[in-house]
């Protein structure tokens, strides 16, 4: 990955596949800034923006594996505006890891799909 743009990484420490993504991203030998998105959650402008960049609907960057989704928001069917304050409220649900770059993102799963930014 060339240094032309900057790559921006929102990370879950906990998560293999995030730290596979960091590792893949260590070999590419790019530039890259981690957002660890459980300890600074982006804001509503920054959520709306990475959603806009990977090309899909709120509802698609849920994780709805997460405890709070089963208990809170399985089976409903909510707008887009109320699955932003739903992941706005449990950051924890969103997909990760998202990897971005320019105008583009991906949810780097696989890891190879952040060669998709190129």
């Amino acid at each position: 990955m060339v240094d032309k743009e900057n790559v921006t990484i929102y990370h879950n420490a906990r998560c293999s596949k995030s730290r596979q993504a960091l590792s893949f991203l260590d070999e590419l030998q790019g530039t890259y800034e981690i957002v660890e998105y459980l300890k600074s959650p982006p804001t509503l402008e920054e959520l709306k923006e990475i959603i806009r960049k990977l090309g899909i609907r709120p509802e698609q960057l849920v994780r709805k594996s997460e405890a709070e989704f089963k208990a809170n928001y399985a089976g409903k069917v909510l707008s887009d505006k109320q699955w932003l304050a739903a992941l706005m409220r449990f950051p924890q649900l969103i997909e990760r890891p998202i990897v971005v770059r320019g105008e583009r993102a991906v949810i780097a799963r696989p890891t190879e799909r952040i060669m998709e930014l190129d």
